[in-house]
């Protein structure tokens, strides 16, 4: 669901990240003149050095992060954690740090660097679940620990299941794939694991009981659900392809869809691609035999015509189910997309051709399935270009025609359930809808995807498996990571000047505040009354009422940010040699 955290993944875990509504605005490195020197290896790999040790020692907590901080350290943020005695292991802060940590010692080869990621790994070891994945959160309160089912902190047999009756296991029961969860973090621990020469006992047996968990967690099909806890239900059909339902309900039933075969988010994409590195990480051949699993999941799932491109999600006859309130069973064009990239990888590591047989007719539907010339989508900030293919995130069933979702008001009270007051409807207008979730998307990767295959249809399947050594927390697509040359060093250059003095990078944006007593999404205009003066709450604003006088900070330190920049330094120090 894009780059980061937005209104609906807080939906799915049953948070409202208040924040997340007022977006930060990336820092502005200092101006270059033509007279800007470039900066030295040296000089960056001081920088580089300084900035890690801030990170360390002041904002880590024992090798875990947040999304973002106040200035000064005093509060810390993310999606679903928050305070001091939590940390996220969504990609956006615990794993993302780790992962620039690692880059940064590959490009360098200091062994302080190492260390660092190592401290992320082990953080990463205390938050598993005994279900062998991640869940959001890592909470590391030793009272508050003890109603979460952390596989180091007791025997996993015999610890009561927190929720056995239960289909859809909350939280603290769980672990999850969603927003590339368990994932990021399985990926993280491996290559952490490699660097050591596999020679960290806690890292390298939390690995593998991740890798075997996943693989008990694995559908007869090869599909994966959203949250997992137990070994996968035997007794579902292993072979059964999907097909359209003879009727579907326009009304959401509910949160009954974590255990459907899940490729929303990209849930399944991550998983399968994970194997594929595992296999190469351990030189297991079994690894890789689940990733090909999935695979075939991909193949059974794919829709037969007239729309024969794929779903978010599955229901155990394969039909195209719902998932959240905003996501109706349909075709999807988005994660169809990614679908088709995964395919290709596929084909790279396996050379096994089935894998891209798909690919043409999925194609050539999406093509026809191009969004009208008018429309939000392209106008300004709409995602796509006048001339752009651009799609829709869902297709109705049967007719193709494009369903979107009517924005409803939103109203929270201090630490209880979000609550709708009206709107998310089903609709075919594509006005007045919900702007948290994209509802269309361009299909860039459709054109990418599109000339790959056309190029691997040539191509000796020996000589296009993709880099040994793989960087990022999602599948590989092909693409450079960061800039090189003049361009690299300039961008090097203006990144040493903008750090403050303890070695930090602060931007505009804010980190929200302890205790929200009210929040309110406006779908509508409305008023505010506070005692006799009357303020304008105009159409998509946002209200949040605070405990005590002292306002949000609107300075941030952002993890993002830092590991984005880290990897800037890395590439550069790569590319002059250290």
């Amino acid at each position: 669901m894009g780059q980061g955290p937005d209104f609906g993944r807080c939906i799915r875990s049953g948070f409202v990240a208040l924040w997340t509504l007022v977006g930060p605005i990336a820092c502005s490195p200092p101006p270059e003149g033509p007279e800007t020197v470039s900066a030295g290896p040296e000089e960056v790999r001081k920088a580089l050095k300084q900035a890690v040790e801030f990170f360390r020692t002041q904002v880590s907590n024992s090798g875990g992060y947040h999304f973002r901080y106040a200035t000064d350290l005093s509060y810390g943020r993310s999606e679903a954690a928050e305070g001091p005695s939590q940390v996220t292991v969504q990609t956006g802060g615990t794993p993302r740090v780790g992962m620039a940590y690692l880059r940064a010692y590959e490009a360098t080869g200091d062994p302080d660097l190492l260390e660092a990621a190592r401290e992320t790994a082990l953080l990463l070891v205390r938050g598993q679940h005994c279900s062998g994945g991640w869940d959001y959160i890592i909470e590391l309160d030793p009272e508050k620990r003890r109603s979460y089912p952390y596989r180091v902190d007791g025997d996993c047999a015999k610890r009561p299941d927190p929720a056995p009756q239960e289909k859809n296991p909350g939280p603290k029961a769980a672990s999850t794939l969603d927003d590339n969860v368990t994932q990021g973090a399985l990926r993280l621990l491996m290559r952490v694991d490699r660097e050591l020469e596999f020679r960290d006992p806690k890292i390298h047996q939390a690995s593998l009981y991740a890798l075997d968990q996943l693989a008990r967690a694995q559908y007869p099909n090869g599909a994966w659900p959203q949250r997992f806890r137990n070994l996968a239900d035997p007794g579902l059909p292993a072979t059964r392809s999907a097909a359209y339902p003879d009727s579907w309900s326009r009304e959401w039933p509910g949160p009954d869809y974590r255990h459907h075969y899940t490729l929303n988010d990209n849930a399944i994409l991550d998983v399968i691609d994970t194997f594929l590195e595992a296999a190469r990480i351990y030189g297991e051949p079994r690894y890789r035999a689940v990733a090909e699993k999935g695979g075939d999941f991909l193949l059974l799932a794919q829709m037969p015509d007239p729309q024969p491109a794929w779903a978010q999600q599955y229901d155990g006859r394969m039909h195209p189910a719902w998932g959240r309130i905003f996501e109706p069973p349909s075709i999807t064009g988005s994660e169809s997309q990614a679908v088709l990239q995964m395919l290709l990888v596929l084909y790279r590591e396996t050379g096994r051709k089935k894998y891209l047989e798909p690919v043409p007719r999925a194609v050539e539907y999406l093509r026809k399935s191009n969004l009208p010339p008018e429309g939000p989508w392209r106008r300004e900030g709409g995602r796509c270009g006048p001339e752009e293919l651009c799609l829709a995130r869902f297709y109705e069933l049967g007719t193709n025609r494009p369903l979107f979702i009517t924005k409803g008001s939103r109203v929270r009270v201090e630490t209880g359930p979000s609550r709708l007051l009206d709107g998310y409807e089903l609709s075919y207008s594509p006005e007045s809808v919900i702007t948290h979730y994209g509802l269309w998307t361009d299909g860039g990767r459709l054109e990418k995807a599109e000339q790959e295959y056309r190029s691997l249809l040539s191509r000796d399947p020996s000589a296009i498996r993709r880099p040994e050594r793989l960087q990022g927390l999602s599948p590989w697509r092909g693409e450079t990571a960061s800039p090189s040359g003049q361009e690299l060093s300039r961008r090097v250059r203006s990144l040493v000047q903008s750090m403050d003095p303890r070695g930090a990078w602060v931007e505009e944006g804010s980190v929200g505040k302890a205790d929200p007593v009210i929040f309110l999404f406006a779908a509508g205009d409305m008023v505010v009354t506070v005692d006799d003066r009357t303020i304008p709450l105009n159409e998509n604003g946002t209200l949040t009422v605070f405990r005590g006088g002292k306002p949000p900070l609107e300075r941030i330190i952002s993890s993002r940010t830092f590991a984005r920049n880290l990897e800037t330094m890395a590439a550069f120090l790569s590319e002059s040699g250290r």
